[in-house]
Formats: structure tokens, C-alpha cells, sequence
């Protein structure tokens, strides 16, 4: 296999369409193989679902109208969908679909997909030779629905192979807009997930990220806003590792700071898991039947594990008795597997008409000790 093939001309040569149309796919193609491999497929800007409140004329009955607002988004082939104005969805391409449906509270996908067409007469020049061939192709899109579970096609999809071309029209890609929800003929709401897949962003394949400026923000949205986490890492005479919140300054206020030199400062309270040879201590008392509580901190999964280690002590205590003459002996003092107590006490009584011996549930006082055994390496 060959890889791709430049264009290249020389003085006195006569261009064919061949050779222009190589041109503009070489072209192509690297911006294609760039999109693939170095970005993550998805919605880049806009394209969300917007509604607008509407009234049935014939029923009185509230609905919403359903739009795609304009954007543009990067389908896995490497090929720009471009989306330049509001589209208005019609519920007749909707019925046509999933008309036959029942009833159903579950919203159904809505997907965008690019194709080509021919422009209309304005939009380009046509050739001068008696076929009137055209000389601008459109590149489009279709907003189709799917039927519901559909969207896990969404994750079916693979891209091309590294070298392959530009893709042709005939290869849909489907992107995932978002959700529409039906009822009584109409479209009711939108939702931005459904049965576990979301809508997919556009995104960025790197192991390096450099700032130019000295200072790399990260946060979880594109415009700054009020009370947002960031998170910023700043070189220069101070370097450090702030994570914040925004304020209405646009500043990030602290609330942990890794100085240079390994220094951190928390704003806040600290709390963590348990680090290696540490210990916590629970104690109390419990009754025959009662689950023994975990120190705080620990939890049943550790235990389960075996992260952490649970050791427990029992004292049993001695229960008032009627008479000064009634012997008390503890039968059982035990805890087993799920942590529950298990406490029996005997009580006998020799002068007693007639002597009676007696067993009751009885009483202990715990001590519940959490350890984490030491790395090998001792730390």
C-alpha cells in the first residue's frame, strides 16, 4: 500500500480536473487524518436541543416545538458537519419513524450525519462544456430520529484505517444530538441522556499539554463562571498546583495549594483514607444481637478486601441479679463473620423453691480495633 500521494506541477503542463481534484483531496485528507487522531469525535460547539412552549389549536393541549440550534460537530471519519442555522425538527419525520410506537415515557434519540449535495443554481458556477457539470458540491447534513435503543450505535461505530481517504458520502457517522421525548402526538421535551449514553463531546488526544503563558487552567465549562472548580498549574519564580473555585472576579479562590516544595495547604477540612500501619479504635457496649459498628473511617468493602484488618475484644458484663444468692455465669460471649453479637448469661439460684437454672440474652462491652499492615517496603 501506498501512502498518500502530493500533487505536484511543473512549467508548461496542462491541468486536468484530475489534477485539481488531487489537490483539494490531498488537502482534505490531512485535515481529515488529523481530525481522527489527534481529536476525539463529538459535538464541538453548539448543536444542543432548544424548545419553545406551544399550544395545540385543535386540542388546547401544551407541547414544544423541538430545534437544533446551529454549530458544528467532528463525526469519526474526520469530517466537519457544519450546521449554520436553526433547524426546526418536524414531527411528521418523527411519526414516520416511530409512529407505530406505544406509549412510552422513554425519550427517543435524535442523531446528525453528514452528507453531500448539489448547491442550488446561485450557489456556484457550472462548466462551460454541454453537460453543465457542476462544480461545487454542498457539504450538508441529515438530522435523523432513531427508535429507542438506537443510540448504542452510537459506540458500535468504528473509524476508518489510519491511511484511509476522506470518506465517501455513502459512509454515514452518526452523533448522537440528543433526546426528544412524545406524547399525544407531540414532542414534549428533550433530554441530553438516556439508558446510559450521553451526549458526546469533541475532545483532544495528547500526552503533553505546554502553556505558552506560564500558568495551564483546566475547568468544567468554556466560559468562566462564578463558583465553577479550576484547577491551575503555575510555573515561573513560584511554581504550584491550585485547585479553586471561581469568583465573580473571574480569580480563582484556593482551597488546596501544592507549594514547590511539597507544601499543602487546605483551606478546608482533611480527611482520607487510612495510610499503611494506622490503626482506629471503636468501643461500646452491645446486647445479643446487635451488629458491632466499624471504627470511622472504615468501611465494609476494606474489610471485605482484606485492606483492612478488624480485631474485636469482648468483656461481658454482669447483669443485676434478684437475689444476693443467684449465681451468674456468662455462656457465650462471641462475635461472628458479619460482626453480630452473640451473648448468653446464666442464672442459678440454690435456695431458691424450686431451683431453677435460667439463660437470657446478655450484655458486653466491645473494643473494635481497624488496622492496615505495613507496605514491604515499611511505608
Amino acid at each position: 500500500m501506498t501512502g498518500p500521494l502530493r500533487p505536484t506541477f511543473h512549467e508548461g503542463q496542462v491541468l486536468a480536473a484530475a489534477d485539481l481534484s488531487a489537490t483539494v483531496e490531498y488537502a482534505r485528507g490531512l485535515a481529515v487524518r488529523h481530525a481522527r487522531h489527534l481529536h476525539d469525535w463529538g459535538i464541538a460547539e453548539g448543536l444542543g436541543l432548544v424548545t419553545q412552549s406551544r399550544t395545540d389549536p385543535l386540542t388546547n393541549a401544551r407541547h414544544v416545538e423541538v430545534g437544533v440550534a446551529p454549530g458544528i460537530a467532528v463525526d469519526g471519519t474526520g469530517r466537519e458537519v457544519v450546521v449554520t442555522e436553526p433547524v426546526v425538527l418536524r414531527e411528521s419525520d418523527f411519526e414516520e419513524v416511530n409512529g407505530a410506537d406505544q406509549p412510552t415515557d422513554e425519550p427517543y434519540p435524535v442523531f446528525l450525519t453528514a452528507a453531500d449535495r448539489e448547491p442550488d443554481r446561485a450557489a456556484g458556477p457550472v462548466s462551460c462544456t454541454g453537460g453543465a457539470t457542476r462544480t461545487r458540491v454542498e457539504e450538508s447534513y441529515q438530522i435523523l430520529f432513531g427508535r429507542l435503543g438506537d443510540e448504542r450505535l452510537v459506540e458500535e461505530q468504528r473509524p476508518p484505517a489510519p491511511g484511509a481517504p476522506p470518506a465517501a458520502p455513502s459512509v454515514r457517522w452518526l452523533v448522537l444530538l440528543g433526546y426528544v421525548r412524545w406524547t399525544d402526538g407531540h414532542f414534549s421535551g428533550v433530554e441530553t441522556e438516556a439508558r446510559g449514553v450521553a451526549v458526546r463531546f469533541a475532545g483532544v488526544r495528547a500526552d503533553t499539554v505546554a502553556a505558552r503563558s506560564g500558568a495551564l487552567t483546566l475547568r468544567t465549562a468554556p466560559a468562566v463562571r462564578e463558583g465553577e472548580p479550576a484547577l491551575v498549574l503555575s510555573g515561573g519564580d513560584q511554581p504550584s498546583l491550585v485547585f479553586g473555585l471561581y469568583q465573580g472576579s473571574g480569580k480563582v479562590a484556593p482551597l488546596m495549594t501544592v507549594a514547590a516544595n511539597g507544601n499543602l495547604t487546605v483551606e478546608g477540612s482533611f480527611s482520607g483514607g487510612m495510610p499503611a500501619g494506622s490503626t482506629l479504635v471503636a468501643s461500646g457496649t452491645a446486647t445479643d444481637g446487635m451488629l458491632l459498628p466499624l471504627p470511622a473511617g472504615v468501611t465494609p468493602q476494606q474489610v471485605a478486601d482484606g485492606r483492612v484488618v478488624i480485631h474485636v475484644r469482648l468483656t461481658p458484663r454482669t447483669p443485676p441479679t434478684a437475689t444476693d444468692t443467684t449465681l451468674v455465669s456468662t455462656v457465650e460471649a462471641a462475635v461472628d463473620d458479619d460482626r453480630r453479637v452473640r451473648c448468653r448469661t446464666r442464672f442459678y439460684d440454690p435456695l431458691a423453691i424450686p431451683p431453677a437454672v435460667v439463660e437470657r440474652p446478655g450484655a458486653v462491652d466491645f473494643l473494635v480495633l481497624a488496622t492496615v499492615a505495613a507496605t514491604n517496603g515499611g511505608g
